[in-house]
């Protein structure tokens, strides 16, 4: 992504933004395009060449009262329509190239002391990312507002780990996410740190097709823990992988998209592009 995409992105997560704070109101194009400083004609343009359809399009689908008819109009649990959906639809699912290895008792008890950590920054379709790598895999990606931020957050991490920034093949084969082209992308493998119940629940998250929203109750049926909802919400807040394991995907059962560690507004904006991706509206 070159700068001026960059730029791009920005206008429309703002207009993103400004639809969630005024939607009751029905802002029309043209007050949408006045904010984000453009002219009904470009911002139009713009959106429809960002997210593959049109901006009246696109934020019927994000909008809180299209969220609430998908949770209502389930005759089956959120997960298994979704997943029914990913197996004859055209959605691929995650899990059938991205394996989590879980670090050994060891590597979680030590912090990641031994461990050698190469990290660098990208871009992709919604702002900058870090993406960090084992030599077993993915260890970290994060999206970026500040590179300082980002990569303190990461040694946080593993605070005992050697840091070299520098991009090897298994960052590059994991960024091909971002282009859509997964025949050709080798299986992504991450190298994670995380409890057995974390790791089961980024686990479940990795099998939640794209385009598809499911509840925090549904994630904790499938782990087989159905009271276990509040530990699936505080799971799912500490997942270290942003995209790659689309904790974007889950939402509150009233609705609401809810919380996103790297932003509501970016939350918005991945759920919409990828039902853009995988839905012809």
């Amino acid at each position: 992504m070159n700068e001026q995409e960059y730029i791009n992105y920005c206008r429309i997560a703002e207009a993103i933004d400004y639809i969630q704070q005024n939607f009751t109101e029905q802002p029309t194009l043209e007050e949408i395009a006045e904010k984000v400083h453009l002219s009904p004609f470009h911002f139009q343009r713009l959106f429809t060449e960002w997210a593959g359809v049109s901006p009246k399009k696109f934020l019927q689908f994000i909008s809180v009262q299209h969220a609430k008819s998908i949770l209502e109009n389930s005759q089956t649990t959120l997960f298994e329509t979704a997943y029914k959906t990913g197996l004859s639809g055209t959605g691929r699912l995650h899990d059938l190239f991205v394996k989590i290895e879980g670090m050994t008792p060891g590597e979680f008890k030590n912090k990641g002391e031994n461990l050698s950590i190469n990290h660098s920054f990208a871009q992709s379709p919604f702002g900058e990312i870090i993406v960090a790598s084992t030599h077993k895999g993915i260890c970290y990606m994060g999206f970026v507002d500040n590179r300082k931020i980002a990569f303190s957050a990461l040694e946080k991490r593993f605070p005992k780990a050697n840091f070299i920034q520098q991009t090897d093949d298994i960052q590059q084969n994991a960024l091909q996410i971002y282009t859509q082209d997964w025949s050709k992308i080798n299986k992504i493998k991450l190298h994670l740190k995380g409890t057995d119940f974390q790791l089961k629940v980024w686990e479940a998250l990795l099998k939640i097709p794209e385009g598809n929203l499911v509840t925090y109750g549904s994630i904790a049926n499938l782990i087989q823990n159905p009271k276990a909802s509040r530990a699936v919400g505080t799971a799912i807040g500490n997942n270290p992988i942003a995209f790659l394991i689309p904790c974007h995907r889950v939402i509150q059962s009233t609705g609401l998209f809810g919380g996103y560690m790297w932003g509501s507004t970016r939350k918005t904006a991945i759920i919409g592009w990828e039902a853009s991706k995988a839905i012809k509206i």
